[in-house]
């Protein structure tokens, strides 16, 4: 057995015991993985996968075992690999970071900038990505630290730890008659045409259930995953826009109206995410000390060892 077999199985699971798309992923051909993986179960004795004919069905009960197994495997050849990079080259490599296009936007620039001047040598490669691809990166170790609001704590595969809390606020032109308003409602929005993000970003979720709740149904006229998109169509005029307050921060703020919306929808918090197990390495560890002064190394180390149930914001 060897280490192909291993990543051929597990990436078949992983494109749904579609072989040709494994074979896709892995740069190579179909009949060359359907083989391997024929060759590994002959020499284990077991079967890793019931078949209809050459389709793959399902993953039986022993292969379950073996599954969790090269999961392991695999997940400590990666670890010996960055233990190796680690200590060969402290101040070299590359720093892969996963997050969505807000966070990316807003949130990471001065980070990032920091980072860089801390280690010069070290590349950066930045993935903006919806959050579950973003969880989907971390866990196939694509990305060292994923970066998002949405999902990252539904994967039990993955550590994730509270940065920091945000709110959403609500923007319009100076002129419109929403700015006369001391206090706006619910209610107030509903009657407005509404441009807001895409229901798998930024908090969104958040907001519908916020006018769920009242049993209101918003009139959203656009969708988007970019907050400068969202500025641009309310500049123009096509209706109030909801966004995360990050986007609407310095100069931003005398081009349009911006009113807190923490009390309608509450509170959002971004969270930050490991591969559970992974070994880190140590500018890893510098990197989310520069996004939040919460996400200390000592913290994070702590979080890895399984014992970040007590942290939060």
């Amino acid at each position: 057995m060897n280490l192909h077999q291993f990543r051929f199985v597990q990436e078949a699971v992983r494109r749904n015991l579609n072989l040709t798309e494994a074979a896709k992923a892995l740069h190579t051909s179909q009949p060359g993985v359907s083989k391997a993986i024929i060759e590994l179960e002959d020499e284990l004795g077991v079967e890793i996968f019931a078949r209809h004919g050459k389709r793959l069905k399902r993953v039986t009960e022993p292969g379950q075992h073996v599954l969790a197994s090269i999961e392991i495997i695999l997940r400590e050849v990666g670890n010996l690999k960055r233990i190796g990079s680690d200590f060969s080259a402290q101040d070299n490599g590359t720093l892969s970071i996963a997050t969505t296009h807000t966070q990316a936007r807003y949130v990471l620039p001065e980070p990032v900038a920091r980072f860089r001047g801390e280690y010069p040598k070290v590349n950066i490669s930045l993935h903006q990505a919806t959050p579950h691809e973003v969880a989907d990166m971390v866990l196939t170790e694509v990305a060292d630290i994923g970066m998002a609001t949405e999902s990252l704590a539904e994967y039990p595969e993955l550590v994730t730890l509270p940065c920091y809390e945000w709110q959403h606020v609500l923007i319009f032109p100076p002129s419109h008659p929403l700015a006369g308003k001391a206090r706006i409602s619910l209610e107030d929005i509903t009657s407005e045409p509404l441009i807001t993000y895409h229901p798998s970003f930024t908090g969104r979720g958040r907001v519908d259930r916020a006018f769920a709740r009242r049993e209101l149904k918003p009139n959203i006229i656009l969708e988007a995953i970019d907050s400068d998109v969202i500025r641009t169509y309310v500049k123009l005029g096509l209706g109030i826009g909801i966004v995360a307050e990050m986007a609407v921060q310095g100069e931003l703020r005398g081009n349009l109206e911006v009113r807190p919306m923490g009390d309608l929808f509450g509170m959002n918090v971004a969270r930050v995410a490991f591969k559970r197990g992974a070994y880190m390495r140590q500018f890893v560890y510098r990197f989310a000390e520069l996004i939040s002064p919460r996400l200390s190394r000592e913290q994070v180390k702590l979080a890895l060892a399984g014992r970040e149930s007590n942290y939060e914001l």
